[in-house]
């Protein structure tokens, strides 16, 4: 296998959600994710449950970014059409280029099973030398949803930190 693959990334789960973060609904989501990460080899330094706050959600990207360098954080919730779902918006404050191609896979390939899967608004981006993911808030949402581009998680987190294989190979 290629270099990306001759060490451990971490990640963080961030699970935005306004009963959640209050202690009212179980995080199925949040922790759907974590299992499916660390089965994959990834090291889950974080997790959270916080508010679907634009600001709250903002200020924790930043700070497992620039304060714990954690490579990789998944979202969970906070992406659709309704007026509280602000995670789009928040996580487009923070990071610096944004990465299209992983939001549209996974929009289109759920689409087979939903289409529900359309009104998902989460983007995909980087800060620094970090890789921000959002996905929906239902734990059979969520997991579809990284299923479709686990593939290629670890090549994109060896290229967003330098690392100067070809993609090709």
């Amino acid at each position: 296998m290629g270099e990306e693959f001759d060490f451990v990334y971490s990640c963080g789960v961030l699970t935005i959600s306004d009963k959640g973060s209050q202690g009212e609904r179980e995080d199925t989501s949040g922790e759907q994710l974590k299992k499916i990460l660390r089965d994959k080899g990834f090291e889950v330094a974080a997790y959270q449950i916080v508010p679907d706050e634009k600001e709250t959600i903002s200020s924790g990207l930043i700070h497992w970014v620039d304060q714990r360098y954690i490579d990789m954080i998944i979202t969970t919730g906070g992406t659709g059409p309704a007026p509280s779902d602000v995670t789009p918006e928040a996580t487009r404050e923070v990071i610096e280029k944004e990465l299209p191609g992983l939001s549209e896979a996974m929009r289109m390939k759920c689409f087979e099973k939903t289409p529900h899967a359309i009104l998902s608004r989460g983007i995909a981006g980087i800060r620094k030398k970090s890789l921000i993911i959002n996905l929906p808030g239902s734990a059979k949402g969520a997991s579809e949803n990284l299923e479709v581009i686990l593939p290629v998680l670890s090549h994109a987190l060896y290229k967003i930190k330098g690392g100067e294989g070809d993609c090709g190979e």
